[in-house]
């Protein structure tokens, strides 16, 4: 092969709670990205009990995606994108979460929006779970500490796996998984003054992965044409010097923090690096009878993956350090940092293909990709974001290699973020990844308009191509 398959998905990819806005329309409850305040650069986010007076939350509105998703996917349509990655916000379908009845009024939101992505020649690539969940459920519940949650959360699939059959085929069951050990709150594990609180996390990290794997047998029970994927975080690990120790820290920092989260999605069990690993943690997970088997019943699809940068790892604690996606690392010197302290590496992205695809031999999808910057909009509504397209040029090439020199099996590529959005770590709109503008800022001032970036056509020149005029 000289080119990547005319079937390959190029597209792009956004989040319900980040785009949609109307939290309250529709029937919808309150999730825990609702409460999520606005951070900014170098400050996190945090959760509120409730809404609270006088505070901004920014996924309040959003970019109105929900009122102006035709207008949006007009545009993505133009840049010809042949899928489109979102999420089903959980609080339209079931506003509490733990309702045995759906919400019409959110399933028919969905079924809408699916049928104008299919009218317009996309295929529909969606995530049941992305960074958010009711908030009824932490707060009553627990969140996924609870084994409950895996009840409800089946219950939600088998509604949106009924409703959607014959319109969406690309699912993935959690966004991020192995986030929930970095960013607890996320799965409505909440309160980290409480001693047991790690406990929980890792409680919850089994019960994900066992909601995950009946959700992909429930998934395929009822639409054998289904596909269902997990979805990763990856954490790229150079040892910052040829030091024993450094190579083997690194090695051990991405088994950890990534490969254990596809080793159990893919193989369906607990290797015994993370039995030991729990262990040492003096953390005692509660494994009921019957759940190994179901977790081997329920081995994922496909990869679906983040990528975005990498950093180092070395023994030596006098060194700097740098940002990332939800975790720092260590600066490697020999690549350029972001305006939010990401190190940028294209080749990081080819060296994780070939580590997943030597690792598994099942297909995999970039459903995340961007580069996060401050663009300046000049009098002309225009962004001149040559930076933007100069890191997707080089991570393009290094994915194409990876599929046509390496013999990587790669479904699609969806760089994050296709239109600017809320922040998911900071709340910020000043951190835009999008071929498109949206004016709004980071304390909810703007008009919403979109406008094309230079980066709009080039990315239309790219699929237009197939990948060869970059």
């Amino acid at each position: 092969m000289s080119q990547l398959d005319k079937d390959f998905l190029w597209g792009g990819a956004i989040a319900a709670n980040q785009a949609e806005g109307a939290y309250l329309e529709g029937g919808k409850g309150l999730s825990l990205m609702d409460v999520a305040t606005a951070g900014k650069k170098g400050v996190s986010r945090h959760i509120t009990d409730g809404i609270q007076d006088d505070v901004y939350y920014p996924n309040h509105e959003g970019i109105d995606f929900y009122h102006q998703y035709k207008e949006d996917l007009a545009l993505f349509e133009e840049m010809g994108f042949k899928c489109f990655r979102t999420s089903i916000a959980w609080t339209r379908i079931f506003p509490h979460g733990d309702e045995d009845e759906p919400n019409e009024e959110g399933l028919k939101y969905y079924d809408d929006l699916f049928d104008e992505m299919i009218k317009r020649g996309m295929e529909p690539v969606v995530t049941i779970s992305h960074y958010e969940m009711p908030l009824y459920l932490a707060q009553k519940y627990g969140g996924w500490a609870n084994r409950q949650l895996i009840d409800f959360y089946l219950n939600f699939c088998e509604v949106i796996f009924k409703r959607y059959k014959g319109k969406v085929k690309y699912w993935m069951t959690f966004n991020e998984i192995n986030s929930v050990v970095f960013m607890p709150e996320i799965a409505g594990v909440l309160d980290r003054t409480q001693d047991d609180f790690k406990q929980r996390s890792y409680q919850a990290a089994h019960h994900q992965f066992l909601a995950s794997a009946k959700a992909v047998q429930l998934g395929h029970a009822i639409d054998p044409e289904n596909k269902i994927g997990c979805m990763v975080l990856t954490l790229v690990k150079y040892p910052l010097t040829a030091k024993p120790e450094d190579v083997l820290l690194a090695e051990e920092k991405m088994r950890y923090g990534t490969f254990a989260f596809t080793d159990i999605q893919v193989r369906g069990h607990y290797p015994r690096y993370i039995q030991k690993y729990v262990e040492r943690q003096g953390i005692k997970v509660d494994i009921k009878p019957g759940d190994l088997e179901e977790m081997k019943k329920g081995c994922v699809d496909y990869i679906g993956f983040s990528y975005y940068s990498s950093s180092a790892a070395t023994t030596d604690p006098h060194v700097e350090t740098t940002g990332g996606n939800l975790v720092s690392g260590v600066k490697n010197p020999y690549l350029p940092t972001s305006e939010w302290g990401w190190q940028i590496d294209a080749k990081g992205l080819r060296y994780i293909l070939n580590r997943f695809y030597e690792r598994y031999e099942i297909p995999m999808f970039i459903v995340e990709n961007g580069l996060g910057y401050n663009d300046q909009i000049d009098e002309n509504g225009y962004v001149k974001d040559d930076y933007r397209i100069e890191y997707l040029r080089q991570h393009i090439i290094e994915m194409k290699k990876a599929v046509l020199e390496d013999g990587v099996e790669l479904i699609g590529y969806t760089p994050w973020g296709c239109i600017d959005l809320v922040s998911a770590g900071t709340g910020e709109m000043s951190k835009r990844y999008g071929f498109i503008y949206v004016d709004r800022d980071d304390l909810g001032n703007g008009s919403l308009k979109r406008s094309k970036k230079k980066s709009f056509d080039w990315y239309k020149q790219v699929i237009a191509s197939q990948g060869e005029d970059l």
